[in-house]
Formats: structure tokens, sequence, C-alpha cells
């Protein structure tokens, strides 16, 4: 698949949006966090990386190319690997295929037109100090491997500990598929949903594991059917405090214990 590169001169900088905790005084404390956060929601597209201290720093991704096809060449494209594949994409069946294909890729990829980040914006101070855990299990997703573009079809758990404000429980599940809707490799999938929930949100600590069938590796190369995948990312206490991570594990119970991932 050709890549499509603007030139380094469209390329904007890439703005930090680490946290110097260490820094933080009576002018850089909690009732800056709304600057920084909308200064995030500015970025059109993001990936989270870990910074050296663990806690996420947002960085915006290079802006859609002017480059980019058509929706008649993308078309076209499917047209040819209909050709490559040894089928005749003229023949009845496959008349509408090339529109069917670029329309599914619309859907299957449309978290490149999402704002993870935005999702986090709300949250809510009413909780009577509630400070615990908050846990959601077993949120399914589908994403494709960027190395084949096969399926892969998993389900998340992710949790935090609230600092004083909590969200929406189904942002969370939006900022899961927004970042699965990619091109992806399970690892970085896994870190971006870490990172941009203890970014944005500032919690005590945020927990995610992914638990995922690929594809690629159970139709294709080795065709072992049956194998799933499992990553995790611990932040803040579920990193730190062994029993706060034991009690999130225990909760989601053993991600390989055999559910049928699809």
């Amino acid at each position: 698949m050709s890549r499509f590169r603007p030139s380094p001169s469209t390329v904007p900088p890439k703005p930090s949006a680490s946290i110097d905790r260490s820094r933080q005084g009576p002018n850089n404390g909690p009732h800056r966090r709304s600057n920084r956060r909308n200064a995030l929601l500015t970025q059109s597209n993001r990936i989270g990386t870990p910074a050296k201290d663990g806690v996420a720093k947002l960085q915006a991704t290079v802006p859609a190319s002017p480059l980019r096809p058509t929706k008649e060449e993308a078309e076209a494209a499917v047209r040819t690997l209909l050709l490559w594949a040894g089928d005749d994409p003229d023949r009845e069946g496959l008349l509408d295929t090339p529109r069917r294909v670029t329309e599914a890729y619309r859907e299957w990829f449309g978290g490149y037109e999402l704002d993870p980040v935005a999702f986090l914006q709300r949250t809510f101070s009413e909780t009577e100090g509630y400070d615990e855990m908050v846990v959601l299990r077993d949120i399914r997703f589908s994403s494709h491997c960027e190395h084949h573009m096969a399926p892969v079809i998993g389900r998340a758990h992710v949790a935090y500990l609230p600092n004083r404000r909590v969200v929406g429980i189904s942002k969370l599940a939006r900022v899961i598929d927004s970042y699965a809707r990619r091109l992806q490799i399970q690892e970085k999938l896994t870190a971006q949903i870490a990172n941009t929930m203890q970014e944005v949100l500032e919690p005590q600590g945020v927990a995610v594991v992914v638990e995922a069938v690929h594809h690629c590796m159970t139709t294709r190369g080795v065709n072992k059917p049956g194998v799933s995948m499992v990553t995790s990312r611990m932040l803040g206490q579920f990193r730190d405090d062994g029993s706060t991570r034991r009690e999130f594990l225990a909760m989601i119970g053993n991600p390989a214990s055999g559910h049928a991932l699809g």
C-alpha cells in the first residue's frame, strides 16, 4: 500500500503536553487543567506515548495528506485487487463490490476522524467523595492490524481511580473505539487508551487490559485458530501498588479464560 506523506514544510511541529508535576505550585495546579485540556483539544488526531515519568504525553499526528485518493480512485484500486485475486470485477456479483468496500473502509477506519481527548473533556464532581475504583469490563471492539489489514476482534477492560472527578462511562468506550477503528498493533492500542485516560482525566491511576484474536495469525501464515493475545498497561497506583493492581485483575477475571472473541 502506498504511503502518502505531506512535504516536511507542511508538517507542523508536535506540541508537548507532558506534565511536570515537580514544578506545580500555586500558579501551576489543578485550576490550570482546563487551559491545558483546551490546548489538547485543538490537536485533531492524537496518539498516546509514554513520557519518562510514566505519565502520558499526547502528540498530534501528521494531518491528513492533500494527496488522499478520491472515492473513485479508491474504487479503482479495489477493482485492481479483485483482478489480482484472480476474479473478474465486471461479473454481476462484483459490480458493486468496489463501492461497498470503500464504504466499509470508511466505517472500519472512522477512528481517524474522531478525537479521543474530546470524549473525556466533560467530567462530573458531584460524586459524594467517591474515590474507589471505576471498572468497565468486556468492552467489545473491532480493529485491523497495520501489517496485513486483517481483522482484530477483541475486548478491553479499563479502570481508573478518580481524583475528585468522574467521567461518563460511555465516553470510555468511545475512546476505545476511536483508537481501535484505525490500523493498529495491539500494544500501541493498549498504550494509547491508557495514556489518554491518564493525561486528560488526571486520576490517581489507570489500568487497561486488552485481549484480542488476530486474523492475520488465525487465518493465514502460521494458521493457529483459537490463539488470543493479551496486553496490559498500568499507570499510577495500578503500577505502583500491587494490591490495587490485584484488585483490578480480580474484578475483570482471568483475561485468558477462554471466552469466545470472534
